[in-house]
């Protein structure tokens, strides 16, 4: 879509605003409007913001990032391919943006959105292209005296009670999202009350990071007009199930290259009919994970729900069908094995910025590739009821315990610190060691509270 489209379409929905947003470093979805009457200068001009949201914290708080303050701004330039009219919203509109620098008009080194078109250009360079999806869980839940939060319904996990209490606000989510262009795959109540869980049909890697933040937002905003809340937080009810944003993924021969529109991770000849490339991408990213989880899990909230025999996954290990594996392979389907053959990453919620959980996840999965590490030999059960002595010899260790250990691996990881760059990593990290100060005097349920409306 061109930006007389946008313009076109805007008209002729009679939009007032339209919403120039981005994912920053809190992982928290924010921006801007342009009145219609100066959209079309906007577009090409984008809006101002200043450098210092780039140090903004998902508590509100500015860390002190060397040239993230009060002087300086980057621009909020859209990509026209991202319009959406919202349904929930009247007369509204939305794009999302790339940050470019003010100067030179290129894009920001502080982007997470370029970063992950970084990452794409560098799996471009080896014929791969990426394809990727996230399962949305989040709770529906209700506030109850203006400092609590209940469960919307009482419903068991995939129970027929539940798909009927939460029905006429699904029915509206879906029908929103389809005006939106998202294809949604299932859906299902999930196993806490009020948990429910959408699956988003698969895209090229940037567009599943971009439907990442149009579902969020589509959500919140139908439920709200539904007198809802919901809440994409790791674990929003400390005694209930938690909620994740599982990444599944798949490579790509790209058009030219030797195995042009083949699946990569596929082959019939291969252990479990995966591919060599398949197994080294998979030792690239376990690693790696404990580096990986601090932009992927990127909340203290996060660590509460990564725990042994939760399903969420708690070691660095891989199976077929292992959900306690922090990479699983799924059981393709019948008839269709060399398309839907995927991998799914399980410790990954929605407090990471999608752009720079996908990014940095197709970065050290690259990384295995060059350097044809194999991850060892899939494991058929449960990787916490392993010996220590046995998990040691199949070197499967225990993921960071809290997003502070997370953030340490994060700092002495060279291949994610080549990859985000120093201005994107110093950042990310000084917003992610101030949210973990802030959290840390904190009790539990506070903590869980405060979580419940950031993401």
């Amino acid at each position: 879509m061109d930006s007389e489209t946008v313009l076109q379409r805007a008209e002729e929905a009679h939009l007032r605003l339209v919403r120039f947003m981005y994912c920053d470093n809190g992982g928290i979805i924010r921006g801007k409007a342009s009145h219609i009457n100066g959209l079309k200068d906007r577009m090409a001009e984008g809006i101002g913001q200043s450098l210092a949201m780039q140090a903004f914290a998902g508590v509100d708080a500015l860390a002190a990032v060397e040239g993230m303050g009060p002087v300086g701004e980057f621009r909020l330039v859209p990509d026209p391919d991202t319009f959406v009219v919202l349904p929930y919203a009247p007369n509204t509109g939305m794009m999302l943006c790339d940050l470019y620098s003010q100067h030179d008009r290129q894009p920001w080194s502080a982007c997470p959105r370029s970063f992950l078109k970084r990452m794409i250009a560098a799996a471009a360079e080896l014929g791969i292209a990426v394809q990727a999806s996230v399962e949305h869980e989040f709770y529906l839940a209700r506030e109850t005296d203006g400092a609590g939060y209940a469960p919307y319904d009482r419903s068991l996990c995939y129970s027929s009670i539940g798909f009927d209490s939460s029905a006429h606000i699904i029915d509206d989510i879906l029908a929103a999202l389809e005006q939106e262009g998202v294809q949604v795959e299932q859906f299902m109540p999930e196993l806490g009350p009020g948990q429910q869980e959408l699956s988003i049909h698969y895209a090229d890697a940037l567009r599943a990071a971009d439907n990442v933040l149009l579902v969020r937002e589509t959500v919140r905003g139908v439920a709200g007009r539904h007198g809802v809340l919901a809440s994409f937080a790791a674990k929003p009810f400390l005694d209930q199930a938690g909620s994740g944003a599982h990444i599944h993924f798949s490579l790509w021969g790209l058009p030219g290259a030797a195995n042009a529109g083949q699946n990569l991770l596929h082959d019939p000849q291969g252990q479990g009919e995966i591919s060599q490339l398949g197994y080294a991408f998979i030792g690239g990213v376990l690693d790696h994970l404990p580096a990986l989880l601090a932009l992927t899990c990127a909340s203290p909230n996060s660590y509460r729900r990564l725990l042994p025999h939760f399903w969420s996954s708690a070691y660095t290990a891989y199976g077929f069908d292992n959900r306690e594996g922090a990479i699983r392979i799924p059981s393709p389907f019948w008839g269709r094995e060399a398309e839907s053959t995927n991998f799914e990453l399980k410790p990954a919620d929605h407090s990471g910025n999608p752009y720079l959980a996908l990014g940095a996840l197709i970065a050290v999965g690259l990384e295995g590739i060059r350097r044809q590490l194999h991850p060892g030999d899939p494991v058929d059960v449960d990787p916490a009821n392993l010996s220590d002595e046995e998990r040691q010899r199949r070197h499967i260790s225990r993921l960071p315990t809290s997003l502070d250990e997370a953030l340490d691996a994060l700092e002495r990881d060279t291949v994610l610190a080549d990859a985000l760059g120093p201005t994107e990593m110093t950042a990310y990290l000084a917003v992610k060691r101030l949210e973990c100060q802030h959290f840390a005097e904190i009790a539990p349920e506070e903590e869980a509270r405060q979580h419940f409306y950031k993401y």
